[in-house]
C-alpha cells in the first residue's frame, strides 16, 4: 500500500511517468502515430445501482488489470478532525470479510499469481488487482466481496489506527512530509486540501477513538454510486459485465454526501519557515494557487506546458540555477492533476541557505520574463510533442494503462477526457502562456515554505 504525497515530480505532462524511450504498443505501432491519445476501444455499462463498468480490451494475451476506483481522497474528509480517513480505509479494506477473512484473501491473491494493492491521493482511493485471466471471475468475486461486506470490529480498528499513526511518524523522518503539511495548511484556509493525505498529526492521533464515525465514512463513500470499475487486459464487455452485474448487483447506493467547502481566492502571500534537525540541504517550496482539472479551459495544459519550459532540465532556469552557477541541487515544479483547484508547486533544494533569496528572485524573474516575451513555436512545439510521446510510452502494458484511465476517472468520471485533455494541449499558443503566467504566478497567490536545517 502507498500514499502520495501531494507534489509533482519534475513538470512532466501526465500523471504516471515512466521510461521515456521508444516503447511501442503491442504489434509495434508506436502510439505517437495515432490520432487519438488514447488509442484503444473503450466499452461502458452502468448497473442499475450506480456502479458504472469501463472495459478496455488490450493485447496482453492471458493478463487482466482489474481497478476499483472510488472517487473519494482526502478532499472529502471535510468534518473538523476527521483527517486521514480515505487513507485510513485503504488500509482497512484489507481487513477482510466473514467469507475471506485476511489469511483467505492473501492466500487467494497468492494462489492465482495475482498481485494486489492500493493507493491513496487527495482526490481518489484505487484498489487494484493484476491477474492472470483464468482468474478474472474469481478477482471479481473477492472484490466484489470486500466491497460489500467490509467487515471489522474495534479492537482491529483501532490496531490499525495505531498502524497509520506508525505510517506517519515514519514519514516524518522526511523534511519532504513537514514542509507539504505547512504549506498546504498556510496556502489553503477552508478546503479540505488544506490537510495532506495522511491527515492532521492531532487527527490521527484521536483516530482510535473514532470508530463509530470510520462506519459512517465507509456507508457515505463506499457505495457503487461513488465506485467505477476498470479492467484492462485480454477481455471484451460480453466477459466482465455479466461478473460485475452478479457479484455487485445487490450493492445499493449511499446515502446524500456533503458538499467539500470552496475556497476563496488568496489575497496575500503566505510565508513559513520550518526549522529541521536532521541532515538536509536547505529547500525551497513554493505554492501557486492553479485551476482545477478541466477538458474544456485550456488554463491547465498551457500550465503544464510552463512547467516543462521552467523547470525541465533542459530549461534556461535549470541550465542557470543548475548547471552555470551551481547553487541548486535540483528544481523541479508542476501542476497535478485535481477535482478543485490545487496548486502549482516549485521545488528547490538549495545548496547554501545565504542562497535562498536569490533562487526564489530567479525563479520569479524567468517567470516574469516568459510572461512578457511569451515563447517561440519551435520549443513549444517541442514541449507538447515530448508531452504526447511520453504518454504513449506509457501505455504499453495493462497494469499502466488502467493506472492512467484510473486518473482520469476519478477526476473526470470518464475515460473520452484523455483525448479532451490532449486536444486542448495541442491548442496552446504562447500568449496562453503569457496570460496564465501572468494571472497565477502572482506574489499574492502564493505560499512560500523554507527549511532551514539548524547548524550543530
Amino acid at each position: 500500500m502507498k500514499i502520495l504525497i501531494p507534489f509533482v515530480a519534475l513538470a512532466t505532462l501526465i500523471s504516471f511517468s515512466t521510461d521515456a524511450g521508444a516503447t511501442p504498443r503491442p504489434g509495434g505501432i508506436p502510439l505517437t502515430s495515432q490520432k487519438s491519445a488514447f488509442p484503444f476501444p473503450i466499452v461502458e455499462k452502468t448497473l442499475a445501482n450506480g456502479l458504472r463498468i469501463f472495459v478496455v480490451p488490450f493485447d496482453s494475451p492471458g493478463l487482466v488489470a482489474y481497478y476499483s476506483v472510488v472517487r473519494t481522497g482526502s478532499r472529502n474528509e471535510v468534518e473538523p478532525g476527521k483527517s486521514g480517513f480515505a487513507h485510513f480505509f485503504e488500509h482497512m479494506m484489507f481487513r477482510g470479510t466473514e467469507r475471506y477473512a485476511t489469511e483467505r484473501y492473501n492466500a487467494e491473491i497468492k494462489a492465482m499469481g495475482a498481485d494486489s494493492n492500493a493507493f491513496t491521493t487527495e482526490d481518489m482511493t484505487v484498489y487494484h488487482i493484476l491477474a492472470g485471466k483464468s482468474a478474472l471471475a474469481r478477482v471479481v468475486e473477492i472484490e466484489a466481496d470486500r466491497f460489500l461486506n467490509l467487515k471489522y470490529d474495534e479492537p482491529s480498528f483501532e490496531k490499525e489506527a495505531r498502524a497509520v499513526l506508525g505510517e506517519y511518524n515514519k514519514g516524518s523522518s522526511d523534511p519532504m512530509q513537514k514542509m507539504a503539511e505547512v504549506l498546504y495548511d498556510h496556502a489553503f484556509a477552508v478546503h479540505t486540501y488544506k490537510h495532506t493525505t495522511i491527515g492532521f498529526l492531532r487527527d490521527i492521533e484521536d483516530m482510535p477513538h473514532q470508530f463509530d464515525y470510520s462506519r459512517q465514512f465507509f456507508d457515505r463513500y463506499y457505495r457503487p454510486d461513488n465506485v467505477i470499475l476498470l479492467v484492462v487486459g485480454d477481455v471484451t464487455g460480453d466477459e466482465v459485465f455479466p461478473l460485475v452485474e452478479k457479484a455487485y448487483g445487490a450493492w445499493t447506493r449511499g446515502p446524500a454526501r456533503p458538499p467539500v467547502p470552496v475556497e476563496s481566492p488568496q489575497t496575500r502571500e503566505q510565508r513559513a519557515t520550518v526549522a529541521w534537525k536532521g541532515a538536509s540541504l536547505p529547500m525551497l517550496f513554493l505554492g501557486y494557487h492553479a485551476p482545477a482539472f478541466s477538458t474544456t479551459s485550456i488554463d491547465g495544459p498551457a500550465l503544464d506546458v510552463l512547467a516543462e519550459l521552467l523547470f525541465a532540465e533542459r530549461s534556461r532556469l535549470h541550465k542557470h540555477l543548475v548547471l552555470d552557477e551551481q547553487k541548486v541541487e535540483t528544481l523541479e515544479g508542476g501542476e497535478g492533476r485535481h477535482v478543485d483547484p490545487n496548486l502549482f508547486l516549485v521545488l528547490a533544494r538549495v545548496k547554501q541557505a545565504k542562497d535562498m533569496a536569490y533562487v526564489e528572485s530567479a525563479i520569479g524573474k524567468e517567470i516574469t520574463r516568459i510572461a512578457a516575451e511569451g515563447v517561440d513555436g519551435k520549443a513549444m512545439g517541442e514541449v507538447i510533442s515530448h508531452a504526447r510521446y511520453a504518454f504513449a510510452a506509457q501505455l504499453s502494458t495493462p497494469d499502466q494503462v488502467a493506472q492512467v484511465g484510473a486518473d482520469f476517472l476519478a477526476l473526470a468520471g470518464r475515460l473520452s477526457a484523455i483525448d479532451e485533455y490532449f486536444a486542448r494541449l495541442g491548442q496552446v499558443k504562447s500568449a496562453d502562456l503569457q496570460r496564465v503566467a501572468r494571472t497565477y504566478f502572482t506574489p499574492q497567490n502564493r505560499t512560500v515554505v523554507t527549511l532551514q536545517p539548524e547548524t550543530p
